[in-house]
């Protein structure tokens, strides 16, 4: 079983906002493939259990907020007994530039709250990630950057760039992750 994790801010205030481009990822996969999200307060999570090529995966939105993530994922992978070699998270990089998508499969958090906070609580940095682009970064805090809708000429680079994470995540899911970043780093 897998558990795929997107990382961004729960309610409409952030929905189209930079920091949730993992949150959009997992949502237009949800919108184009019939599945939906539904609430698990006591995993803090939006949640959803899809197969996949025959697989389990569990796919969840956390409801704690990005600099509380951690928590979220800590919860399912505990409940669902999921190693973290089972680990794969999608969010955004202020050092990628929009339309860039980059597998890692180990690392730091990079600065990034999200990532810091699911390092902390599965106590590893060790796990599979894709990082969506939404770069480059204006001269102001990253904070401020981060929490701001993409602009109205950046919505079909967006669109096209969330296109092609969900293709790079259903070529992971079938070819693991030395294939997929050979194909989309």
């Amino acid at each position: 079983m897998k558990l795929i994790v997107a990382l961004g801010n729960i309610g409409e205030k952030y929905c189209f906002t930079r920091h949730n481009a993992g949150f959009m990822t997992v949502d237009y996969w949800s919108i184009n493939s019939g599945f939906s999200f539904r609430e698990e307060s006591k995993l803090k999570s939006l949640f959803t259990k899809i197969k996949y090529n025959d697989e389990d995966i569990i796919v969840i939105k956390p409801t704690t907020y990005m600099n509380l993530s951690g928590e979220a994922v800590s919860l399912v992978m505990n409940y669902y007994k999921i190693d973290v070699k089972d680990l794969f998270v999608i969010y955004d990089d202020i050092n990628l530039d929009l339309g860039r998508l980059r597998f890692r499969s180990n690392g730091s958090d990079g600065g990034h709250n999200g990532i810091k906070s699911v390092i902390q609580h599965t106590g590893t940095n060790k796990f599979d990630r894709l990082k969506f682009g939404i770069g480059p970064q204006p001269p102001i805090p990253s904070e401020a950057f981060v929490l701001q809708n993409f602009s109205k000429e950046q919505e079909p680079l967006l669109k096209d760039t969330i296109s092609l994470a969900n293709d790079a995540i259903k070529f992971y899911l079938e070819n693991g992750i030395e294939k997929a970043q050979n194909k989309f780093n």
